[in-house]
């Protein structure tokens, strides 16, 4: 345990433009530990799964950092760093393929979502996403892991991997327990709210940024798909009024009884305005202190170097003893 504090660890790839459904799942729940030692990364080595433009992905990559910080989290208080420039990450995850079996890897949901969405790269990367997503956690003898619906099944494998290696060799590895929040855990899109809101939708309309524009964020509720009916309640076939109610208590920690009698009698209309209102006013410092971060280059690059030096430090310790255990020559 890093300090005798209890470890938690997240990142987020930098690949696309973050949602409101990465800030509300994720980004905003960072802050949840200040008992605790946290460490975020910019998951770049995920990201290469699928091909990236090189300048686009080292653009993000920025962002991405920027974007932790404008969101609160403090360089001083938290372990800031991207994943690539520790490249302990790398070398855990491939001696985790080692103990990750075939079968195990291909069970995972995510594997075949983006096997179909990119049937011309199906990589062995792509295959082992989980095995290095395992390495991430376990490097740094994580104990508690923020995770989204989505990621639950990697987590779990994240465990059984760290089982198993303990099982042979004595205890290496901390099994990590799942943080999930009771909001904003899966935010689904404006447009087919059947379906999880995606920064690689294709459709615009579908997708709040965290970095939009107030104006384009009013726009893009007021488009949002409801029913025919008139009443804000969550019920079958409201499946899209559910999906703003469970965004509107996120922004403003309003329960559905408060959010239902607040719009008694005055229609969709009125909520998707008060909806887009309530975000794009959480959102604006976010937006503000993002452009203030990204004018100073300098500044990221120092905050990458050191917490890429603080996480290398804690990886150092936990290859130690890895390459101890499994005989590679010291």
């Amino acid at each position: 345990m890093l300090d005798e504090k209890k470890v938690v660890l997240s990142g987020i790839q930098p690949s696309g433009n973050l949602t409101i459904g990465n800030y509300l799942g994720a980004l905003r729940n960072f802050d949840a530990f200040p008992d605790c030692k946290c460490i975020y990364c910019v998951a770049d080595l995920h990201a290469i799964t699928v091909r990236q433009v090189p300048a686009e992905l080292r653009r993000r990559t920025y962002e991405t950092l920027a974007l932790y910080m404008a969101c609160g989290l403090d360089p001083e208080k938290n372990i800031l760093f991207v994943q690539s420039q520790v490249p302990a990450h790398a070398e855990l995850g491939w001696v985790l393929d080692c103990y990750s079996m075939f079968g195990e890897l291909s069970r995972m949901t995510q594997f075949k979502d983006k096997s179909q969405h990119h049937a011309d790269n199906i990589n062995a990367g792509l295959f082992t996403y989980p095995a290095l997503m395992a390495a991430d956690i376990l490097l740094y003898q994580t104990d508690l892991v923020p995770v989204g619906i989505d990621q639950k099944q990697h987590l779990e494998l994240a465990r059984n991997i760290a089982e198993r290696f303990n099982g042979i060799y004595g205890d290496t590895f901390t099994v990590p327990d799942g943080y999930i929040p009771t909001t904003g855990m899966k935010i689904m899109s404006l447009c087919d709210p059947t379906s999880k809101m995606s920064k690689s939708d294709p459709n615009p309309n579908a997708v709040v940024y965290i970095l939009d524009e107030p104006e384009v964020i009013l726009r893009k509720f007021k488009r949002a798909v409801t029913d025919s009916g008139t009443e804000v309640c969550r019920g079958e076939g409201k499946e899209g009024i559910a999906n703003l109610m469970n965004i509107y208590a996120c922004f403003t920690g309003k329960s559905d009884d408060e959010i239902s009698a607040e719009f008694d009698g005055r229609g969709y209309g009125a909520f998707k305005q008060a909806v887009g209102e309530a975000a794009a006013e959480c959102l604006r410092p976010i937006r503000e202190q993002f452009t203030r971060l990204m004018a100073d280059k300098a500044y990221l690059e120092e905050v990458m170097k050191k917490g890429a030096d603080q996480a290398a430090y804690y990886a150092r310790k936990t290859m130690s003893k890895v390459r101890r255990k499994v005989g590679f020559a010291l």
